[in-house]
């Protein structure tokens, strides 16, 4: 926003960083017009703000964190943000908090007690915003756009250290944003940087895994969170299939697709699916393992080749992604959902499908097992069961 950056800075992303010249005229706008939503608002961000007022306080703060806070620090966001502290943060934190501590009463009652009224972006902004941040409100932002002229909002379910909790996703948005404006820069085409469909504001930037997504419901289903703007990984044994449902999520608006050719039957190529995964795109947000396969027929004309067939891609591919990939996410500490496709035939009985009958009766129980188990990590679990549908599954059924 001042005269000397202009043309050395290309964009600029902020997280959890408000302008303190906006947050300025934000609290003297409320202020001077007040209003019950208004007040309320004020008092909310108040309440977040208790540790600005803490470390306003002379020197307390500076030997709080060079001693006993210092060193507590990595626990307590542990506690806080639920993520493993490991080596983080680094062994300068003491002494890097302590000069933080001076930077804010530097800074903060100056600039909020005298807001810049030419304090525009002169660059491209991108702001990403946790909606579980327990020190800044959402609404701390309202009216940003009169500041930052073609202002990219980006909203994701977190809490406020996003870098460290969200970071393949805030990656992924970081590089997305720059090379558009790089691009728009070199007259080329400029590309969307923010996803417009109905369920961005929920689903933008995760990363979105959908098993037997070649085709029929598992295609619709990566598609519907394509245009969410979610990241996408289609998996199916089928790799040419999976490859055009990856092709068809990146243009109907997911920031990145990839495909993965796997059965979900073989233990081992899940496992180092997972693996994969991990490293490479993150830990998933959001897991749909849909993948299946159908069989009718009656009970003594099934041999035991055919029930071990249908359960093994039914029940035992559902089991190896809840395992691994549910497993990751407990791990991570930040919470997502699996969603298992069973189907109406967990529910009604039939003489023409016993062996389906009973593997997505079973996919239908497991999820209700999971649901409870997983409740207290914040992991979600849902079963969708289906009726008829028009799908390959129907249509190549034995």
């Amino acid at each position: 926003t001042v005269k000397r950056t202009e043309g050395r800075i290309a964009s600029f992303t902020s997280m959890s960083g408000p302008s303190l010249d906006h947050f300025g005229h934000w609290i003297k706008k409320r202020m001077a017009r007040p209003t019950p939503r208004r007040v309320g608002q004020l008092l909310g961000q108040g309440a977040k703000s208790w540790y600005v007022y803490m470390l306003h306080t002379p020197v307390l703060p500076e030997l709080a964190w060079r001693g006993p806070l210092g060193k507590r620090w990595p626990k307590i966001l542990e506690r806080m943000e639920k993520v493993p502290a490991g080596d983080y943060p680094t062994p300068s934190l003491p002494s890097d908090a302590a000069h933080g501590a001076w930077l804010y009463r530097d800074n903060v009652r100056a600039r909020l007690s005298r807001p810049r009224a030419d304090a525009y972006a002169h660059v491209p902004v991108q702001l990403v915003l946790p909606l579980g941040d327990i020190f800044l409100s959402e609404r701390l932002y309202d009216e940003l756009e009169l500041w930052a002229p073609g202002l990219v909002r980006r909203t994701l379910q977190a809490k406020h250290w996003v870098p460290r909790t969200r970071p393949d996703q805030l990656s992924a948005w970081i590089s997305e944003f720059v090379l558009a404006n790089e691009e728009r820069e070199a007259g080329l085409p400029a590309q969307r940087t923010k996803a417009t469909g109905k369920h961005a504001e929920r689903f933008g930037g995760q990363l979105v895994l959908v098993t037997g997504a070649g085709s029929g419901i598992g295609r619709a289903t990566a598609f519907a969170f394509a245009e969410a703007g979610a990241r996408v990984v289609a998996v199916d044994r089928d790799t040419e299939s999976a490859a055009r449902t990856a092709e068809m999520a990146q243009l109907i608006g997911a920031p990145q697709a990839w495909a993965e050719t796997v059965d979900v039957a073989d233990e081992q190529a899940m496992e180092k699916l997972a693996e994969k995964v991990a490293a490479e795109y993150g830990i998933v947000d959001v897991l749909v393992n849909n993948a299946g396969i159908g069989l009718s027929g009656s009970f003594f004309d099934t041999t035991p080749e055919d029930w071990k067939k249908v359960l093994d891609v039914n029940l035992w591919g559902v089991i190896h992604g809840c395992r691994l990939f549910g497993k990751q996410m407990a791990e991570r500490g930040q919470g997502g959902h699996i969603v298992n496709t069973a189907s109406a035939a967990a529910f009604q009985p039939s003489k023409a499908l016993p062996a389906y009958s009973t593997s997505k009766a079973a996919v239908l129980m497991l999820s209700e097992c999971l649901r409870a188990e997983l409740a207290g990590q914040g992991i979600g679990v849902s079963a969708i069961c289906p009726g008829l549908v028009n799908t390959n599954i129907t249509a190549t059924a034995r």
